[in-house]
């Protein structure tokens, strides 16, 4: 179990709606759909999940980057991040999640495929469950993930988020046609 002494806390309005974004001392931790204090106790519950406790510090300093790159990325303008992650997870939930960073800005996978990238073909379900628990949506594109027939399936922000991303990277009009 990780112990920190605070968890950087900020947010930041998108074309999605409000996001928490949180650090640790070794980079971005955890992007929330939703304002810090609407989502208070969810994030604890998430953290303590991850194994992370601190005290919450607004920090917009420390935020800045990942704020800037975020909205270059709403702004059409940024395709790849390349900010200081800190993620806590499984090992086969890492794996899955760093299999996702693979999948490239204007396309899309399926879970089948994610699981054969990772050279576990019959963890279609372990895929969903991982992309489910992605701590880094949008930074980590799990968004890219659809159901092998081609349709949108799941997202933890809710289906009309993942529809805006996949619109907003070109890759919906592929599905569509």
């Amino acid at each position: 179990m990780t112990t920190q002494n605070c968890i950087f806390q900020d947010e930041m309005n998108s074309p999605i709606g409000p996001l928490t974004i949180l650090a640790t001392d070794k980079g971005v931790c955890h992007i929330h759909f939703g304002s810090f204090d609407k989502s208070t106790a969810s994030l604890n519950a998430r953290l303590k999940k991850l194994g992370l406790k601190g005290e919450y510090v607004s920090c917009n300093d420390t935020l800045t980057e990942v704020k800037k790159q975020l909205n270059e990325y709403f702004n059409g303008e940024r395709k790849y991040f390349d900010v200081a992650i800190d993620l806590h997870g499984t090992a086969f939930q890492q794996k899955v999640w760093n299999a996702l960073m693979k999948i490239e800005y204007g396309e899309t996978s399926s879970y089948k495929a994610v699981a054969e990238m990772i050279g576990s073909p019959k963890a279609v379900r372990a895929i969903g469950g991982a992309n489910n628990q992605n701590p880094l949506p949008i930074i980590i594109p799990c968004h890219r993930v659809i159901g092998s027939n081609g349709n949108m399936v799941g997202y933890g922000g809710g289906l009309d988020k993942k529809e805006h991303l996949l619109m907003l990277e070109g890759s919906l009009a592929k599905l569509s046609s």
